[in-house]
Order: C-alpha cells, then sequence, then structure tokens
C-alpha cells in the first residue's frame, strides 16, 4: 500500500509511520520539516504547510498517488478542504482523524458514532482551543464531501503513550513512578475520589496499528476508538501505577468538594478527572467502542502503556513540561486539610 501520512513525527502520526513500515507500506510523510526524522531513507518525506495561505503551502503535494491518506493533523475546515480537494481522485481512501469532542453532547454514557455532532462554526471561527469539537465535526464533513466512499473518520478518546506531547496521562506515570520530573513532592498523592470513577485511554500504537488495517482493508465509516466501555476506572489506573513503581507515594482519595475548594483545574490540573456535578460531560469517558472493536481495536494492558511511557519520560527532554498540572504546593495544602 502506498500511504500518504498529513504530520507524522511527534505521536500518532509518528506510531502510524512505524505501524505502517513494519507492514512493509511505502509511506510518504508530508510535514513543514521541523522535527527529525526516526526513519532514515525508510519514508518519502515532503515539506511544506497545511494552510495553503503559508508558503510554500501544499506545492509538494502536487503530484502523486497513493492508495491511502492518513490525515492526523487536520483541525481546521478550511485547512482539511484544501488537502482533501488537492488529493481527490489520486488517493482512494483518505481517513481523518477526528475526536469524540466532535459529539454535541457526551452528557450520557454509552454514545456510538450515531450519536449527533456539534453544528459548524462560522467559516471564518478558526479558533481552535474553544472550538475544537465543533471544527473536528466540521473537518469530517468536508471529507465526507469529497471522497464519499472513501472517507473514513476515527473519533479517538484520550491518546496516550510514548511521545505524547500532553501531560494527561503521563503525568500520572511521573507521579507515581519518576515523581523527581515534578520537582519536590510529598509521600501521598492527591487523587480525584472516588476510584470507581470510569477512565478511557487509548494506546497510540494500537490506534496507531488499528488505522493501517482499516485502509489496508478499505474499510469506511465513522468509529469511536477508545478501549471499551467499563473496562477501567481511575483505582484500576492507579493499582497497575502502584504495582509498576518501586517505591509509590500512599494514594490519598480526596473528595471533589475539597479539589474545588483549592481550586484545581478538572481534566488538565489533575488529569483524567471529570467531577460529577459536571453534567454536560458525565459520559465523556463511557463512550461506546464496540463498532470499533468489532473492526479489530484491541487496547493493551495498562501496565505497558505504562511502563512504555515512563521508559520514555526519563529519555526525553522534560523541559517546559508539567505547566498545567497540579503544583507540588497546591498537593501539600490539599493533603494538610489547608483551606483557601
Amino acid at each position: 500500500m502506498r500511504l500518504l501520512v498529513l504530520g507524522g513525527t511527534r505521536f500518532l502520526g509518528r506510531h502510524v509511520v512505524d505501524a505502517a513500515l513494519v507492514r512493509g507500506h511505502a509511506v510518504t510523510i508530508f510535514t513543514r520539516g521541523q522535527n527529525p526524522l526516526p526513519w532514515s531513507g525508510q519514508v518519502e518525506a515532503l515539506t511544506g504547510n497545511r494552510d495553503p495561505r503559508i508558503a510554500p503551502g501544499l506545492a509538494a503535494l502536487g503530484h502523486g498517488v497513493w492508495d491511502a491518506v492518513v490525515d492526523t493533523s487536520g483541525y481546521v475546515p478550511r485547512i482539511v478542504d484544501a488537502s482533501a480537494s488537492l488529493l481527490k481522485g489520486r488517493a482512494t481512501r483518505y481517513l481523518l482523524v477526528s475526536s469524540i469532542s466532535a459529539y454535541a453532547s457526551s452528557a450520557l454514557p454509552g454514545q456510538d458514532g450515531a450519536a449527533p455532532v456539534l453544528p459548524p462554526v462560522d467559516r471564518d471561527n478558526e479558533d481552535i482551543p474553544n472550538n475544537y469539537g465543533a471544527l473536528k465535526a466540521s473537518c469530517e464533513d468536508v471529507v465526507t464531501q469529497h471522497f464519499g466512499a472513501g472517507a473514513t473518520n476515527v473519533r479517538p478518546g484520550l491518546i496516550v503513550g510514548p511521545f505524547d506531547p500532553t501531560d494527561r496521562f503521563a503525568y500520572w506515570v511521573a507521579r507515581f513512578i519518576h515523581p523527581a520530573l515534578l520537582g519536590s513532592r510529598p509521600q501521598q498523592a492527591v487523587l480525584p475520589a472516588p476510584a470507581k470513577r470510569p477512565i478511557q485511554v487509548i494506546d497510540g500504537r494500537d490506534l496507531a496499528r488499528w488505522m493501517v488495517a482499516l485502509l489496508e482493508n478499505d474499510i469506511a465509516g465513522t468509529f469511536n476508538a477508545c478501549s471499551p466501555e467499563g473496562r477501567w476506572t481511575i483505582g484500576d489506573l492507579i493499582d497497575a501505577l502502584v504495582d509498576a513503581a518501586p517505591s509509590p507515594p500512599e494514594p490519598a482519595w480526596i473528595d471533589e468538594a475539597t479539589l474545588h475548594a483549592h481550586a484545581v483545574k478538572p481534566w488538565t490540573g489533575l488529569p483524567l478527572w471529570v467531577p460529577s456535578n459536571d453534567s454536560d460531560h458525565t459520559g465523556f469517558m463511557s463512550f461506546d467502542c464496540t463498532k470499533a472493536a468489532h473492526a479489530g481495536l484491541t487496547a493493551r494492558f495498562l501496565a505497558q502503556t505504562i511502563d512504555d511511557t515512563a521508559a520514555w519520560l526519563v529519555a526525553r527532554d522534560n523541559v517546559g513540561a508539567w505547566k498545567n498540572v497540579l503544583s507540588a504546593d497546591t498537593e501539600r495544602a490539599i493533603l494538610a486539610g489547608d483551606i483557601r
């Protein structure tokens, strides 16, 4: 298979390239050329910019034919439209990495791919931080308009594992296994009670391998892509972290009222925490991914993702990391029972 990856050097795209090369496919990547390539001589590297308004734009994609495209870096409909329209007729299938944030609501658990998505924003609105989900939903529409039955839309939940540039899952790995990466931390670790709170994650390597398989089998459709609903809780994650850590901190399960009193930010300040009083997101960690499972998506054991993430964390440059997570001072204040 001749595969074109839009992106490919950072996180999920990197895993897609790895998976495709293992399977013996011919891979072309299109990037800005800002990151070193880990596949010396194994891929064709094209350089440009996804935004056609920024030179040299998509000029490097003006020629070539591919069996499939994986779009890991499409966030704005105008920009996705530029690549999809250019590649229409020169690629058989276009797989867009979308997001479960595209849904109109995550208030109810168990939603599948047929649930309503967010309405489109104004065409000139490209505010990704504030309109991420709506923009992703609109990007899906663009791909479907151009490729029809050749469109595949994948909506992952939280993607985790090595090379994850966010501090969400990695925060917990660092807190239990490499706490020194977070600075001086107390001997107890603040956790969001209750331990039975559901979580959904997908290792980027599992997601990448599955997406390559979808393309190999020319499979169309829209898929939620995460671990099975109800498979894991935050307590399961903490148990796995304790088992993996040589000297784990003592878990301290803290009620939500206390976390709110200390202005802890859900999801970012204390990763994976979605408060129970956030009625708009009650089902955010409980999407139905049965369709993807039937199409071959599997999720490896948490322990393997934890071990591999821990090894990667100590090898990467952690300068600039952990800017948004719970600070050591706030963690101590919470454990001490201080009221702000």
